[in-house]
């Protein structure tokens, strides 16, 4: 593909990504298939290499889908918190939006290379682009709402960042039942709360701040005291209700594993294991996150991948439609 331009019929028809970082620009020529799904890869490969050795463990013919699929969640995120400018951000996510609904309505002028590949993936799937923009909704309300009151807000701003991926993911395997995708909401939720709980101070200089108001005020814990560093007893025994509220709804939503194929399961299990290494890496340090986010050990990760390959290898040697 050659150099990003911004002057294109889909510009015209959607708005300009102006402003956007310039990897994320839409390409001067039209990408082909091959190329839009290969830029997709190189996205997911380059931005976050647990999500790229995650997909090693997915089916082979759902690889490509779950890059496309990374690939818009990569870039509206990014389009939210790596432009400074709320405004622009908000206009960005906006337009991001109009992009998406041209990749369903008139999918042949869309020129972007992650909506061509995520075009294919939402026929092969028939994925329902509410899910999408849901993930937007939480995108958009990261610019204006930086402040969490209570348990329940958090939960409800998972909803829309978290929870559609796993509804997404699960339907790109097959699999499109209410319970399952009730399940898969509590993995997604209690993902998304463990990284709010970790990255504590990491959030409080953009600033925001999504642990619930009203756990700070139970345990006798100040406004400032995040941005401030300053750990006190209170502020551990918070962070330890908030850690193991969050581990119990992984523990519920990880019943999902059982119900799904032994390749899907797989990589599942290497998800939920990985949640509950953060919660843990918290535990660790006596719940002080204010002094360094958590690390999950090299030898922690290696037993996690070793888990999940021996897991793979299992799967590859049972016939198909059989559980491991």
């Amino acid at each position: 593909m050659s150099a990003p331009l911004e002057a294109s019929t889909e510009m015209h028809a959607t708005g300009s990504l102006d402003g956007a970082p310039a990897e994320y620009l839409t390409p001067q020529d039209w990408p082909t298939l091959d190329e839009a799904r290969a830029w997709c890869h190189d996205l997911a490969s380059s931005h976050y290499e647990n999500f790229h050795v995650a997909t090693f463990f997915l089916p082979r013919r759902v690889r490509p889908h779950f890059e496309s699929l990374y690939a818009f969640c990569r870039v509206a995120d990014d389009l939210g918190d790596e432009v400074a400018d709320t405004a622009t951000a908000l206009r960005l996510l906006d337009v991001w939006g109009r992009m998406l609904d041209q990749c369903y309505d008139a999918p042949s002028q869309s020129r972007h290379p992650a909506f061509i590949a995520l075009h294919q993936t939402i026929v092969a799937c028939n994925l329902p682009r509410t899910l999408f923009h849901d993930l937007l909704c939480a995108f958009r309300q990261d610019q204006i709402k930086t402040h969490y009151d209570t348990w329940d807000e958090a939960i409800e701003y998972s909803r829309y960042s978290a929870n559609p991926v796993g509804r997404l993911v699960l339907m790109l395997c097959g699999y499109r039942d209410e319970q399952r995708a009730l399940l898969s909401d509590k993995v997604c939720t209690a993902l998304q709360l463990a990284n709010f709980w970790q990255d504590a101070v990491r959030d409080s200089e953009i600033p925001r701040r999504y642990i619930p108001a009203e756990y700070m005020q139970r345990f006798g814990v100040a406004e400032g005291q995040i941005e401030g560093r300053v750990f006190t007893p209170q502020f551990g025994a918070m962070m330890s209700a908030l850690v193991e509220r969050t581990r119990q709804m992984l523990h519920e939503g990880s019943a999902l594993n059982a119900t799904v194929d032994s390749e899907l399961r797989v990589t599942l299990d290497l998800f939920s294991k990985g949640g509950e290494a953060v919660l843990d890496g918290i535990a660790a340090q006596d719940y002080d996150v204010l002094r360094g986010r958590p690390v999950v050990t090299r030898r922690k990760k290696l037993l996690l991948l070793a888990g999940a390959l021996l897991g793979k290898l299992r799967t590859e040697r049972t016939p198909r439609g059989r559980a491991a």
